[in-house]
């Protein structure tokens, strides 16, 4: 699926295309039309409970309604062993597939403290074990 940017991802302005490639329920693969960008995507809901209200701001720009089907996704960090990888939880991808158009959406982190910019897979699946 082929995605338009509508507001730049911090650090890549000049991505104004991306192409969203499932890899299997918990990773997606993001990648630039533009250049050779890409990220590696978690489905945070796979993982932990993850609840944000988009702001208002990116509901406009992205053409949002409560009939609008959307994806969240999250950034993350591969590293070996899979547990030391670590997910962007407060700057969400969020995706309008009816208008197939995106944006990253940088949280209040006031509001949602429980979501960091850097959070360790491993310590959700602790979680999950205990």
């Amino acid at each position: 699926m082929v995605f338009t940017v509508k507001s730049p991802i911090p650090g890549f302005p000049h991505i104004t295309t991306m192409e969203l490639i499932k890899i299997d329920d918990f990773f997606m693969r993001l990648e630039s039309k533009d250049d050779s960008t890409s990220f590696t995507l978690l489905n945070p809901y796979m993982l932990r409970e993850y609840n944000f209200e988009i702001p208002s701001y990116y509901k406009t720009l992205l053409e949002i309604t409560d009939m609008t089907k959307v994806m969240v996704f999250n950034i993350m960090i591969i590293a070996t062993p899979i547990e030391d990888s670590s997910v962007n939880f407060i700057a969400p991808l969020v995706f309008n597939t009816d208008t197939m158009s995106m944006a990253q959406i940088l949280l209040d982190s006031e509001k949602h403290p429980d979501l960091g910019i850097s959070q360790s897979i491993g310590s959700f699946l602790q979680e999950e074990e205990a």
